[in-house]
């Protein structure tokens, strides 16, 4: 894990976030730092707003209010691919592999975003973090099992040596080799390997703390008691 000196920004910060689809609010108010070289991992039921905070800081969504800042730069409302040059990677819900394309393909997918590192470079980054996709390099991505497709999806993710990874829905007990990392999840298995978890429902975040500090909240909060 990265060390922090005292004056350092946090990597990801969220002030006073919230967003919306059209007339209906789904962020209220978010506030969340994620330090350099962490994992956070967000926790939360169906419908807490989980993706719409991911959209949200990945670009997608721009916010109704509040600032989203990266190294202490405030990129606010910046697009989704401004935001991926800058070294955000967002994998989405449902893998986002090519099915049809081989493992090898899949992970060539975005040399075009590593013009100084070569094919065999990439390959190397992504079977020595996953050496079971070194094996099925020549296998369609399609055909491979739901956890396998999970660790192509983030061999993907690593070959664009980012700064910053967000997973939606994606734990399986991977983690991204001391990268800052932001995972929402529904399953409390995430809370494994994390940092720092934060629990949220109904669009705000109720708690934040190291597992061991919050893991007992998080029944009362699946349950409703925060709301």
């Amino acid at each position: 894990m990265s060390e922090l000196v005292a004056d350092d920004p946090p990597l990801i910060e969220l002030r006073g976030i919230t967003a919306a689809y059209g007339s209906i609010q789904v962020l209220h108010g978010i506030d969340l730092v994620v330090p350099a070289g962490s994992i956070l991992a967000v926790l939360g039921p169906n419908g807490a707003g989980k993706t719409t905070m991911l959209k949200v800081i990945s670009g997608a969504l721009r916010p109704t209010a509040g600032s989203v800042l990266m190294e202490g730069h405030d990129v606010t409302g910046a697009s989704a691919d401004r935001l991926a040059r800058a070294g955000l990677c967002l994998i989405p819900e449902g893998r986002g592999i090519f099915p049809n394309l081989t493992v090898r393909e899949n992970v060539l997918m975005d040399t075009f975003s590593a013009v100084d590192r070569s094919t065999s470079d990439l390959e190397e980054v992504a079977y020595t973090h996953f050496p079971r996709l070194g094996e099925r390099r020549q296998q369609l991505a399609g055909t491979l099992s739901g956890g396998e497709q999970q660790m192509l999806a983030l061999a993907r993710a690593l070959t664009t040596d980012p700064a910053v990874i967000l997973l939606d829905e994606l734990s399986m007990g991977l983690a991204a080799g001391g990268i800052t990392t932001v995972v929402v999840e529904q399953f409390t298995g995430v809370v494994a390997f994390a940092d720092q978890v934060a629990i949220m429902t109904q669009g705000r975040i109720r708690a934040v703390g190291p597992p061991e500090e919050i893991e007992h909240q998080l029944a009362s909060a699946y349950l409703g008691a925060t709301a």
